[in-house]
């Protein structure tokens, strides 16, 4: 399904406007960071069970876009500290931020379940402190990137997770709109990518199999979790190899055989990294998409 021709316009303009530039490394991801959060809010007794609240200056109410980052689902590839660079420039554009921590694989309690029940309680908070800090979260967009595509595809499943499972809710706060900026979120068929690019094992990702749960992915996979009618926008950079833009475009084409709403968008010249760096042309494709979702209208600020 292709991409709206208002925002295809958008970002091929974008495009075209921005100079080249040599892909991002991983050191240079590495490297990115941004301002202090307004808030830190705890959702959870473990230490990576936060979130970091970015308000925008004035009053609200205000959008919201809920990052949750990357790093193959380990410690040792960055993280939120990372997604505070994008979490600063969309702030700055009226769009309060989200940026949640999880625990991650090789942390204690991470990994299946933990990591899952880390994004319902990370999203149960923000729709606790919703009122406080006016954050309208009817006007929400959840954004991740690499790892954290992988954890907000999910997201757009939850309301398809079968009662049996220890990660099934009966109510939780939907979230419709969906960017994967290069997500690895088909568990049951790119085991052979994830272990490639990120050296996990799905196993660490989905659980083992038990005679009251046969089959790992019925809960852990998004692409088993549609339709869901949500949206799903998947950003990909050109030069990607640890999520290649074939992957994005196998995953649209499976979304929208069911009936859900899926499109692509390649970002040209981009490594991995690029689409969280506020500064890259990569950036400037990808905030007309977070707006349009948003239904906030006009040019960028």
């Amino acid at each position: 399904m292709p991409l709206h021709a208002p925002l295809i316009a958008s970002a091929l303009l974008a495009a075209a406007q921005s100079a080249v530039a040599a892909p991002m490394t991983l050191d240079q991801y590495l490297a990115l960071n941004g301002p202090q959060p307004t808030a830190q809010i705890a959702y959870g007794p473990a230490p990576s069970q936060y979130a970091q609240l970015f308000r925008p200056e004035g009053n609200g109410p205000f959008p919201v876009v809920v990052l949750v980052h990357g790093g193959c689902w380990t410690v040792q590839f960055g993280g939120i500290r990372q997604m505070r660079n994008v979490a600063n420039a969309l702030s700055s554009q009226g769009i309060a931020v989200w940026n949640v921590e999880y625990r991650r694989v090789d942390e204690e309690g991470g990994g299946y379940p933990g990591t899952y029940q880390d994004m319902h309680a990370a999203l149960d908070s923000l729709q606790s402190h919703a009122s406080q800090y006016q954050l309208d979260t009817t006007r929400i967009v959840a954004m991740g990137h690499s790892a954290g595509g992988q954890l907000v595809q999910w997201i757009a499943g939850r309301g398809k997770l079968p009662a049996t499972s220890p990660l099934y809710r009966e109510k939780f706060l939907a979230i419709n709109n969906i960017i994967s900026l290069g997500g690895l979120a088909d568990l049951r068929h790119e085991e052979k990518l994830i272990k490639s690019s990120c050296d996990r094992d799905v196993k660490q990702l989905a659980g083992s199999a038990s005679s009251e749960r046969p089959d790992i992915y019925s809960d852990t996979n998004a692409a088993d979790l549609m339709p869901n009618g949500t949206r799903t926008v998947l950003i990909t950079g050109e030069l990607d190899t640890i999520s290649p833009p074939r992957a994005a475009h196998d995953y649209a084409a499976k979304a929208v055989r069911v009936g859900d709403h899926a499109e692509v968008l390649i970002l040209p010249g981009a490594s991995h990294y690029d689409e969280i760096a506020s500064t890259s042309p990569a950036w400037k494709m990808i905030l007309p998409v977070i707006r349009q979702m948003l239904g906030l209208q006009g040019d960028n600020k």
